[in-house]
């Protein structure tokens, strides 16, 4: 029976290539696989893929995150053997305390800062209000001007001129 098995098997690996094998499983619940490195019918020699079997089904549902940092890299080549859950867990453990490090650390500076302003030692950055941008023909003023507006289908070249000028009284 094990010959008959053995002899299906190569078959099979001739034909189809050599099955996936299953190398792990992360926290989050997504399968880990990798396909040995096999020479086709052809003699054309196929590298080993790795690749994994989401919980998340369809790519648009895919966020940064959904993949562990250390099974990433073993996908994507950069390390030669898949991660333990141990490795996973210290390094989760480790960015955990990185996280609380950085929030003390701004809680100590802002502290530091507000007394720095209290004391006087540093200026208080100013803070600007815009209403509008420079370029505007509003910019400073309370309201927009009420002049009349072109709509480019009607105007006539000379034949506009701005309130208060010279030249349109004269006329």
């Amino acid at each position: 029976m094990s010959r008959l098995r053995q002899a299906l098997q190569a078959l099979r690996a001739r034909l189809l290539g050599p099955a996936k094998e299953l190398v792990g499983t992360d926290q989050l619940g997504n399968k880990y696989y990798r396909l040995p490195r096999h020479q086709t019918r052809a003699g054309q020699i196929i590298p080993e893929r790795r690749f994994v079997e989401a919980i998340n089904r369809q790519p648009y549902q895919y966020e940064i995150g959904h993949f562990p940092t250390e099974w990433e890299a073993w996908i994507r080549k950069k390390r030669d053997d898949p991660p333990t859950i141990e490795e996973i867990l210290k390094n989760e453990n480790y960015r955990q305390e990185m996280k609380q490090k950085i929030k003390d650390v701004s809680e100590k500076d802002k502290l530091l800062q507000a007394k720095e302003y209290k004391e006087r030692l540093v200026a208080e950055p100013v803070r600007t209000h815009v209403k509008g941008h420079a370029s505007a023909p509003h910019y400073g003023k309370k309201e927009p001007s009420r002049d009349p507006m072109s709509t480019a289908n009607t105007f006539q070249p000379g034949s506009w001129m701005p309130p208060g000028s010279g030249s349109s009284q004269n006329k």
